[in-house]
């Protein structure tokens, strides 16, 4: 399955609000699609879970790390989403200190299904997640995907490269010298 454009999807999130009193000042926020997608150019990447060893030692980290140079490739936004929920979400953000890179929770994994890179990971005890990839979108039209190789269900290994960001970076380098 080839898609062009991003699903619609409702995202249900957690954001925090000042005049909530008390240890947890958050309120559940919808976040459409279009909250995130329209009018911008992005990169959004996905992984197999929050607080994972990867995903939260090089992924997630080395797209913090390198938003700067993104924003001069021309992107807007870095997202990354996940078949996690808010809570985790939040809380790995928290954990990761992250200023640049915004967590979507996608927690019922409609929109990682939608995309067509929702797999099973119940070898691992994490039942259904999102395989990982990356994408360039604009204003929600999937100008490219990274998808890691081998795309199944249980899959023994955790292919880690093209959805890199330093692959994508390279990608974008690449394409506006060709512009030029």
């Amino acid at each position: 399955m080839t898609l062009n454009k991003v699903p619609d999807v409702t995202f249900r999130t957690r954001v925090r609000d000042e005049s909530i009193d008390g240890p947890n000042p958050f309120r559940w926020e919808d976040k459409t699609s279009a909250d995130y997608f329209a009018g911008k150019r992005v990169v959004l990447f996905s992984l197999p879970g929050a607080f994972t060893p990867t995903c939260s030692t090089y992924q997630l980290p080395d797209f913090e790390k390198l938003y700067a140079e993104f924003q001069a490739q021309g992107i807007d936004e870095i997202y990354c989403i996940s078949v996690n929920d808010a809570f985790v979400m939040n809380a790995w953000g928290k954990s990761q200190n992250l200023e640049n890179v915004k967590l979507i929770p996608d927690g019922s994994g409609e929109f990682t299904r939608k995309m067509g890179m929702l797999v099973a990971k119940d070898n691992l005890g994490f039942g259904m997640r999102s395989w990982r990839y990356a994408a360039i979108i604009n204003d929600g039209k999937i100008e490219k995907m990274f998808e890691e190789e081998g795309f199944s269900d249980n899959c023994e290994t955790d292919p880690y490269g093209q959805s890199s960001p330093q692959n994508i970076l390279d990608h974008l380098k690449s394409a506006q010298s060709q512009a030029a």
